[in-house]
């Protein structure tokens, strides 16, 4: 399970905020259902823009990237993502394994010599054809474009073009369905060769054979998800790749989809099982940018919210394929209708009874039959975060309505035990659903009924065998008006 590697340029926001929180949602979902995960993410670090913002802060690149790296790893700590490596392209080991990667394209005759000349993005560190300029600007970011010509060495992406669209139709799951039809065509309209080295840009990995010319940024990095493994010789490597899949924003999709594997394909290395690519962020239906000013940090939004808070937010707004909105209305919204209201409400009021009960508390399964699992895991399945999160929350709000259905607050002896036999049971079992995409809210409901956080397996009614350990509620509720 892997994310980009992401760019250091500048510090993390909701985008990478969202590719890296849903990468952790599905890797803590394959580690419940008890498999072995290798969760990866981390930095970029080599290229132009690296070497300009380098020399206007006056400061060696590698000094330069060593300053804001910790940014990254302090917003994931904060987000309580769960990676198990985090690469540099900085690092020694990944530098290497570049050096050895690339002789291997040579050996299938698929690098040449030859001269570059054209559009080139800097921002995104993107070779531009002429036919692809918006109004004379970058199609990706709409940035100014630069001409460049310089001595280059290529790789035959072009030879790969119908090698490509074959694994497209042998392997359908392979790209995102929403952005499928528009890299196949793209394909079909014809690949040109890659330049994949650099003379003028010298912070990056020497390339092999030539010491004039420079790895190109975007080759270093796309290697990174087999480096990161130890390839060649590893067992690691051997054991967990393929990657079951890569999580990117769709502005990446080009380079995973066509220029990954056609490089995989060229040093006779398998290719990832899927690539999984989402929308984009607005904020209240702009886009995202630093010259608006509506930039949204994650580090921000969790403060005043929490972490799970942000966690839930992006689960729940993002869906496959689609651009998705932020805005803190909604967020509170969803806070203060869902995690308060629905949730925190529901642990509260149960074990405020259940503090109060004298004796043994055991009953009959009465809510196992609204415990449905089978389209959670459909919807994990098709890496749909936000279906899965909804059939959770079926449950939960199955859950509330017993309480009311009950009267819990009326009943006494046998009745209220068999009652507080289910709704414990339920938030064990809920506690469990919940935890990759709320680490925090449920490990506190583990805590406060006394019970060991579980796996998939354990989530059916058996007996309840916890101790009750009342605290204060899960989410706090917000004030509108006042915010946070």
């Amino acid at each position: 399970m892997t994310t980009p590697i992401y760019y250091v340029n500048d510090v993390p926001h909701l985008g990478h905020a969202s590719t890296t929180v849903l990468a952790d949602i599905f890797a803590r979902w394959h580690r419940l259902l008890g498999e072995e995960v290798f969760f990866l993410t981390g930095t970029d670090e080599h290229g132009e823009k690296i070497q300009k913002a380098a020399a206007k802060a006056e400061k060696e690149p590698k000094e330069f990237v060593d300053s804001i790296v910790d940014n990254f790893k302090k917003v994931w700590e904060r987000l309580r993502i769960s990676n198990d490596y985090f690469i540099r392209t900085t690092d020694e080991q990944h530098i290497e394994a570049v050096k050895k990667f690339i002789p291997l394209l040579f050996s299938k005759d698929d690098i040449y010599k030859g001269e570059y000349e054209g559009w080139y993005c800097t921002p995104d560190e993107t070779f531009v054809l002429e036919s692809q300029l918006v109004g004379g600007k970058c199609p990706s970011c709409g940035r100014d474009v630069v001409k460049i010509k310089e001595e280059a060495y290529f790789f035959r992406l072009s030879k790969y073009q119908d090698k490509l669209l074959e694994m497209y139709n042998a392997n359908p799951l392979f790209l995102e369905p929403a952005y499928s039809n528009e890299i196949i065509n793209r394909v079909k309209s014809g690949l040109k060769d890659l330049d994949i080295s650099r003379t003028t840009v010298t912070w990056a990995i020497p390339f092999p054979s030539d010491e004039k010319h420079f790895v190109y940024v975007w080759i270093d990095a796309l290697t990174n998800y087999i480096t990161a493994l130890g390839w060649p010789g590893s067992e690691q490597f051997k054991k967990f790749w393929p990657a079951d899949v890569h999580i990117m924003g769709k502005e990446i999709n080009w380079f995973h989809s066509v220029i990954w594997p056609a490089m995989l394909m060229s040093a006779g290395i398998e290719l990832p099982k899927r690539i999984f690519v989402h929308g984009w962020w607005t904020v209240e239906g702009q886009k995202m940018s630093k010259s608006i000013g509506n930039v949204v940090s994650p580090i921000a939004i969790s403060d005043k919210y929490s972490s799970d808070a942000l966690r839930y937010f992006i689960a729940r707004e993002m869906s496959p394929g689609i651009d998705s909105d932020f805005s803190e209305a909604k967020l509170i919204e969803r806070i203060n209708n869902e995690l308060v209201a629905d949730l925190g409400n529901l642990v509260y009021r149960v074990l405020t009874i259940a503090e109060k009960y004298p004796g043994k508390i055991e009953g009959s399964a009465e809510l196992e039959k609204e415990l449905d699992l089978e389209p959670v895991k459909a919807a994990m399945e098709k890496l749909d975060a936000r279906g899965a999160l909804e059939h959770i929350w079926r449950f939960i709000k199955a859950a509330n309505k017993y309480v009311n259905d009950k009267a819990i607050w009326k009943l006494e002896g046998a009745e209220l035990s068999n009652a507080l036999y289910n709704l414990l049971e339920a938030m064990r079992i809920i506690s469990i659903l919940i935890e990759p995409y709320m680490p925090d809210a449920s490990a506190e409901i583990s805590k406060q009924i006394g019970t060991k956080q579980g796996k998939l397996a354990d989530c059916k009614f058996g007996k309840f065998e916890g101790k009750i350990n009342k605290s204060s509620y899960l989410f706090k509720k917000v004030d509108v008006k006042k915010g946070a």
